[in-house]
């Protein structure tokens, strides 16, 4: 067998053994201990403070004229919202006991409230769908980006610099 072919076999292989034997990845994860959730919500509290900074600086400096620069404000007001919602959801799923969530199967839960806080059933199920801040964000991010990038290319070809 030749050495090149050798090599394609070990990565067939290798590659069939990651992608058949590994375990499934959630999409959300439980973290082990208090000191990992305290540090994780310490982190979405850091995350907050960063994007208000951001946004803050972007209008002190009247950047947001510039249509980039006001997508990215956009995305950073959406992640601190979405910060704010998953350090809401991490506190309800692991620091209380209020709640009561069963995983019934891969698209069913049931979510029990303590009596007298039966509204919060709701309030979680709602704050646990913090895809619908995070992924718009990250669209504004990637668009003014990608017209930062544009009008810097546009910049070099009137100049004529390469």
């Amino acid at each position: 067998m030749k050495k090149s072919m050798l090599v394609f076999v070990v990565l067939l292989i290798t590659a069939c053994g990651i992608l058949f034997g590994a375990d499934p990845a959630l999409a959300t994860q439980s973290h082990s201990g208090p000191e990992g959730l305290v540090v994780h919500q310490i982190a979405h509290l850091f995350f907050v403070f960063s994007m208000g900074i951001l946004v803050y600086w972007l209008r002190l400096r009247r950047l947001t004229v510039e249509s980039g620069w006001r997508f990215i404000q956009y995305a950073a007001v959406l992640l601190i919202i979405w910060n704010i919602d998953a350090f809401a959801v991490h506190l309800l799923d692991e620091a209380t006991e209020i709640l009561d969530i069963q995983r019934l199967g891969n698209w069913h839960i049931q979510i029990r409230a303590d009596s007298g806080y039966e509204f919060l059933e709701l309030v979680y199920y709602l704050i646990k769908l913090d895809h619908v801040w995070c992924v718009p964000a990250l669209v504004l991010l990637y668009m003014g980006l990608r017209r930062l990038t544009r009008g810097d290319a546009l910049k070099e070809s009137k100049t004529g610099l390469s």
